[in-house]
């Protein structure tokens, strides 16, 4: 028994180290090409800022009881952590593929559970660190209360630890660098526009109403505008649920996909 259990700390404390050096790597990454990973987010939310928020915004008044401006705040720096947060992974994940770093780990005594939590955590470091700079520069344009921080920060942790999964696996089945782009480029960006980011969709007539309901990331930008501005035209219940069940089965795929080895080798 002496014997199992120091065969098993000895294995969790590896892992934990190996999770620890994952960690690292990427954080060091996002910060070394952060002029790649940081910067252009914040000049592109900052002309979202000024465009839909300041010019278009005056012509079409408020939404409610707020401005335009304070609206489309929750849904751009929600659009800013999927897009950060699902980039991330997927051109880590792929460049460690490329560069045969995958396969050393998949032989070595590091848990699959290890390697994927690693670059998910690195996806939803990114993801946080821009939604934070985005909400600093959304203060320079309007006020911001937050009415549930319980609400809002749940949310965004998952948005981000889905869309990093959603990475994971986009990198697994790219077979060149330009396949890592046609998800974002043209399932992502169609998604968030069609979101509710810029409008509430209760102006939308019934039936397109009902097809927005297929779109899950209307549901996380409503949840997240539940926790900023108190409002939602989404039952947030429904909204943390179907998050909830959407982590739980990436994950469970994701981490099938690891104990396969498919699409490990390029």
């Amino acid at each position: 028994m002496s014997a199992i259990h120091e065969n098993t700390t000895s294995a969790l404390q590896k892992n934990l180290i190996a999770l620890g050096t994952i960690v690292r790597r990427e954080v060091m990454r996002i910060l070394r090409i952060w002029g790649q990973t940081l910067v252009p987010p914040a000049i592109t939310m900052t002309l979202y800022f000024v465009i839909f928020g300041n010019l278009i915004g005056r012509q079409i008044g408020g939404v409610g009881p707020f401005t335009y401006m304070e609206f489309i705040v929750p849904g751009l720096i929600m659009m800013s952590v999927i897009t950060n947060s699902y980039g991330n992974v997927v051109s880590s994940f792929y460049g460690s593929k490329f560069q045969r770093n995958i396969e050393e780990l998949m032989v070595s005594p590091v848990s699959p559970h290890t390697i994927l939590i690693g670059f998910v955590t690195g996806g939803v470091l990114r993801g946080l660190a821009v939604g934070l700079i985005v909400t600093v520069l959304s203060l320079f344009f309007t006020t911001l209360q937050v009415h549930h921080i319980g609400v809002t920060a749940l949310v965004v942790l998952m948005t981000a630890a889905i869309f990093s999964m959603g990475g994971f696996i986009n990198a697994v089945f790219a077979k060149s660098f330009d396949d890592i782009s046609i998800i974002p480029t043209f399932v992502l960006t169609p998604l968030t526009y069609l979101g509710g980011v810029f409008y509430s969709i209760t102006l939308l007539p019934e039936f397109w109403q009902k097809v927005s309901m297929a779109n899950p990331i209307l549901h996380m930008v409503n949840a997240f505008r539940y926790g900023i501005l108190g409002v939602s035209d989404i039952n947030i219940g429904v909204a943390i649920g179907l998050m909830s069940l959407a982590a739980i089965l990436l994950y469970l795929f994701c981490i099938r996909l690891m104990i396969s080895g498919r699409g490990m080798r390029q």
